[in-house]
């Protein structure tokens, strides 16, 4: 395994100076002031998504990038890498929490697996509020971050945050589609789950597909269903963004990435990021210097 420095991972406590917090809730312009020198590609070790009232520029989520737009909201999982490149005029609200924020508070402790945009999927981790759900979209937020500046209203603070997890799940897109068959989804995500735990052992669906009591050709179907592509797709697309993560860290040559990633050498490596992005690892490490 590397043990090299990677990509820079911010906690609660290089955010808000107090390590035992496992929320912070702040309006995005205050916090941009407060943060504006965090211009460079890092990680979270929390849960963080933004609302944007008003603003313009980019953000780029694991070397995606998305264009500013009012009353767009983005979702980060944990290990996800993300910077910005914001104009100066960003209004809205930023909201952090720890994975185990819910630990004791919820009887199911994967509860927030029901949350789509929760996934860390690229996908499913940006949209735009539509227009009529802006002003309740608002009115939420700021009544959760009114709320969240007492401290004595701990049980109030959290349900508070499901309450707004939920109202934004009630209207998200996928909602319909991942519930018109709930047996389907669950095996689709916990295949997710079980890639995000594996891809630098296990590259073959087949084995996958054992893990979850199906047969590969079944994997495959439900793949396509939910996102348009096989199951093999996915285990290749994982390794990918993995690959452009390390790529960031220039403390680490192609031959360790290779390594760590568990290709036989460093031209099969190659070979395979070239065929998926046509740029062959030091091209891209150089574009995204």
């Amino acid at each position: 395994m590397i043990k090299k420095s990677t990509i820079p991972v911010l906690d609660n406590c290089s955010i808000n100076n107090d390590s035992s917090s496992l929320l912070f809730v702040d309006h995005l312009a205050d916090y941009i002031a407060k943060h504006h020198n965090m211009v460079f590609p890092h990680k979270h070790n929390f849960y963080h998504f933004v609302l944007f009232t008003k603003g313009s520029g980019n953000h780029l989520i694991d070397f995606e990038k998305h264009e500013i737009e009012p009353y767009q909201i983005y979702f980060m999982a944990p290990g996800q890498v993300h910077t910005w490149n914001f104009n100066g005029d960003e209004q809205g609200f930023v909201v952090n929490f720890d994975p185990e924020y819910f630990q004791s508070f919820l009887l199911r402790t994967d509860y927030l697996n029901r949350f789509s945009f929760l996934s860390g999927q690229n996908d499913q981790i940006v949209f735009t509020i539509p227009d009529t759900y802006q002003q309740d979209a608002f009115t939420m937020f700021e009544a959760f971050y009114e709320t969240s500046k007492n401290p004595i209203a701990t049980d109030l603070i959290r349900v508070s945050l499901l309450q707004l997890l939920l109202w934004i799940e009630s209207w998200h897109g996928t909602k319909t589609e991942k519930t018109s068959n709930p047996y389907n989804y669950t095996i689709f995500h916990n295949y997710q789950r079980l890639v995000e735990k594996n891809f630098k052992e296990i590259r073959l669906p087949k084995a996958y597909a054992e893990q979850l009591f199906i047969t590969p050709n079944h994997l495959n179907a439900i793949c396509k269903s939910y996102i348009g592509s096989a199951a093999g797709e996915i285990i290749r697309e994982r390794v990918l963004l993995e690959a452009k993560r390390l790529l960031v860290n220039k403390n680490l040559n192609i031959n360790e990435i290779a390594i760590e990633l568990n290709f036989n050498d460093n031209s099969y490596f190659t070979k395979f990021f070239k065929k998926a992005t046509g740029l062959t690892p030091d091209e891209f490490r150089k574009n995204n210097s």
